[in-house]
């Protein structure tokens, strides 16, 4: 399992959505690894007409190598302008490369190089759930859910949107972090129907690391 954080900010209510996922998560057994995106030490521009010409950062091939390992992503994001932070962004243009989570062949679509994985998308914004319907078209939602995990191959079991941050008051955010819980368990137990045989304080589960992320040529 793997927990990405999108907002910049760890004492943000999105991150504490976000622990409180985990330990829903948690009660499977199962490891349980987090990255703050915003901390990682990478240039956040893709850079060049060769997309495989910009070298790696460190901190961007041992993202790789998480990503490889895991099989379920958590994605944390708040949504800034109908979409992530640009940090986040960048962490998908650099991370998400051909040849490593796709590969565009003779077919029409492309080859997906992550399948064999699922995600939880967790969004909050301070937006009411009408604005971020009718207004945004559920921007964020779309870019991250369609245009980003299913592009590579990753099972969406849903995005989860928490809206109207900034005028809840302390009861509504309970209420929203015991849904939060309550949903990693639940995610946590489909995730070990896919792999019944994983023991609980195995290496987290997924495809194996020698061929994951590899997109046959």
């Amino acid at each position: 399992m793997l927990v990405l954080h999108g907002h910049p900010n760890p004492g943000s209510f999105n991150r504490a959505l976000a622990g409180r996922y985990v330990q829903g998560l948690a009660r499977s057994g199962l490891r349980v690894d987090e990255v703050d995106v915003d901390a990682l030490a990478f240039d956040l521009r893709l850079r060049g007409p060769d997309f495989g010409a910009q070298e790696l950062e460190p901190a961007l091939l041992e993202l790789q190598a998480q990503i490889a390992r895991a099989a379920h992503l958590v994605v944390a994001s708040p949504v800034w302008w109908g979409s992530v932070p640009a940090s986040f962004k960048g962490m998908i243009d650099r991370v998400f490369l051909p040849g490593w989570a796709y590969l565009y062949g003779d077919a029409a679509t492309p080859q997906a190089g992550l399948k064999g994985r699922s995600a939880r998308v967790l969004l909050t914004m301070d937006a009411p759930s009408w604005w971020d319907r009718f207004v945004y078209g559920r921007s964020a939602s779309r870019q991250l859910e369609r245009a980003w995990l299913r592009f590579v191959g990753i099972q969406s079991y849903g995005v989860t949107r928490f809206t109207g941050i900034k005028n809840t008051d302390s009861a509504r955010r309970d209420r929203m972090l015991d849904r939060v819980e309550a949903l990693g368990a639940r995610d946590a137990s489909q995730v070990r129907a896919r792999f019944p045989r994983v023991a609980a304080t195995s290496h987290p589960v997924g495809a194996d690391e020698a061929t994951a992320g590899r997109v046959a040529r």
